[in-house]
């Protein structure tokens, strides 16, 4: 078990992200009985402010806190003990978070924030909810750094040895969110607080959604790699298993510090203003963070099949059947892995000229976030809580809550499948993102989006309301393990935390260098952005005011 501060510090971070939890997904349903046209709001609440609920709630909120509540109860038990001084600046990190989000949260919910998930100008919200989200952010950098001089302390009393996998991987993950989030502050401090507390009267709408974009990718990966983590060094353990190969698991996380950040042209292929070159070459980057994916995927693999021919898989699949299928810790986190697969083939082609000029701004967009994070990350998020909550509350895991997981998991794929694979079809018939309902002035080409089967708003709406039963579910589970499960006299093997050994004696110690990769990762970003926005800049049109059109 690890020490009682650390385990306070996670406990409150899982709170608040279950917390933001539970508002996001009712703000989830809700949506998509809008859509459908079968739920007429109050008068006091509209479809915009549940839209900006859902988004900010779930993907932002919900995501970054149990990431920290990840981060700090894995450097714990790889690091040892936080100091004093580690364990109060997280704590000054997490109140600031927390300041920030109920800030943020109480703007959208009071209809002074619907400026959705992306916030792009120029709608405009109250500058307090952009004042929230500077201290959110500014509450997480603090968090990252304070972790990171846990690290360094570590490195000092260890001098000459590689970090353990687990805390090298979070310091990757810390460096690329710091280096990501350098462009939302800008936009927001220098931008968009001035603009809407009326200090100056336009805002350079391009140059905020590039800024915007910028952190905006990478924040993808900010998700994905806490359950690459996950992938990389919990799933061995639970198979029995070695890591594959130490060396290729951090070379995997340098690539991404590498490629995920100046790459976020590819979400503004259809905007005017950037010059076809920069977009291309950003095209470019985006198809080499494939490759550290790919990487990922071969490693789980070679893990799957060593662990099925341990057990006696014979054959060249025989080793599938072989695998610990009756373990919660390994499905949940196996079927999270399994909707990467096309979640990442989607990604190939938003990322494409051509193919991005068909599925840009339809609901093809949301199918593809909600199969990419809403499943591979906040699956493998779910199948982490299952172990992680009764580890720090010391409580027993029960084989009641164990079934419970096994359908709590099941209600989440089947749904998530349903909704998203419809999303993914409406917006290849044209259905726009974004929107509330519309019947398009029974226009026939429109009412023709849904008539199949899948192509339908009911058929989302029915995924998204057994997401939603899943996500209840999984708060009774969360509840259950925090509070009302029977202690546990002695600490199970399912809610040990499961860090799997590497072989770090081939892996070369130049991949621990930080200053050399964080020196090529600016020289990317000048490279992709610098002429660009001296130019967003240099020839700026008007500029534009804010608009509040709910």
């Amino acid at each position: 078990m690890i020490a009682s501060g650390e385990r306070k510090l996670a406990l409150w971070n899982v709170g608040v992200a279950y917390a933001a939890f539970l508002i996001g997904t009712l703000a989830g349903l809700l949506q998509v009985f809008i859509r459908n046209d079968k739920l007429q709001l109050p008068a006091w609440l509209d479809y915009y402010q549940i839209l900006t609920a859902h988004g900010v709630l779930l993907a932002l909120i919900f995501t970054t806190f149990f990431i920290f509540a990840f981060f700090i109860t894995g450097m714990s038990k790889s690091l040892g003990a936080f100091g004093p001084k580690v364990l109060l600046w997280n704590w000054i990190g997490f109140l600031t978070m927390l300041a920030g989000t109920v800030l943020a949260t109480v703007m959208i919910i009071s209809g002074k924030a619907s400026v959705l998930y992306t916030f792009y100008a120029p709608m405009m919200a109250s500058p307090w909810y952009y004042i929230g989200l500077a201290l959110f952010i500014v509450g997480s950098l603090v968090m990252g750094f304070a972790l990171v001089g846990h690290y360094i302390r570590w490195r000092k009393e260890h001098k000459g040895e590689l970090s353990p996998l687990f805390a090298f991987m979070t310091v990757s993950t810390v460096i690329l969110w710091a280096i990501a989030c350098l462009g939302v502050v800008a936009t927001v401090l220098f931008q968009y607080i001035p603009w809407a507390f009326g200090w100056v009267d336009t805002i350079n709408v391009e140059l905020s959604r590039t800024l915007f974009w910028y952190f905006g990718h990478p924040l993808v990966y900010f998700w994905l790699l806490p359950a690459y983590m996950a992938w990389y060094v919990v799933v061995p353990k639970i198979l029995g298993v070695p890591v594959f190969s130490d060396a290729l698991a951090r070379l995997s996380f340098v690539l991404f510090i590498l490629f995920s950040i100046p790459v976020g042209f590819h979400h503004q292929l259809m905007e005017p203003g950037i010059e076809n070159f920069w977009k291309f070459f950003q095209v470019i980057l985006t198809f080499m963070v494939i490759i550290p994916s790919l990487m990922t995927a071969f490693s789980m693999f070679a893990n799957f099949e060593r662990a099925g021919r341990k057990n006696g898989g014979k054959g060249l699949f025989g080793w599938f059947t072989k695998l610990p299928w009756n373990d919660l810790r390994f499905t949940s986190l196996f079927i999270a892995m399994a909707f990467f697969i096309p979640g990442g083939a989607g990604g190939i082609i938003n990322a494409s000229f051509q193919l991005n000029e068909i599925v840009h701004n339809t609901l093809w967009v949301v199918g593809h976030f909600h199969i990419t994070v809403g499943t591979p990350v906040a699956m493998t998020f779910m199948g982490i809580t299952f172990w992680m909550v009764p580890y720090l509350t010391g409580r027993k895991f029960t084989k009641t809550m164990e079934k419970l997981g096994f359908i709590q998991i099941g209600l989440w794929a089947v749904g998530m499948l349903l909704m998203s694979t419809a999303q993914h079809v409406l917006g290849l018939l044209g259905a726009p993102r974004r929107t509330a309902y519309s019947g398009y002035n029974d226009h026939p080409a429109a009412l023709e989006w849904f008539e199949g089967i899948i192509s339908n708003h009911v058929t989302m709406a029915i995924g998204g309301s057994i997401l939603f039963l899943s996500a209840m579910l999984l708060l009774y589970i969360v509840i259950m393990s925090a509070f009302l499960s029977p202690k546990a006299v002695e600490v199970d093997e399912f809610v040990e935390f499961p860090l799997a050994e590497s072989d770090k004696a081939a892996t070369p110690k130049f991949l621990e260098n930080w200053l050399l990769w964080i020196g090529i990762a600016f020289a990317l970003i000048i490279i992709a952005y610098a002429i660009p926005i001296f130019q967003m800049i240099q020839h700026a049109p008007p500029g534009s005011k804010g608009f509040i059109t709910w």
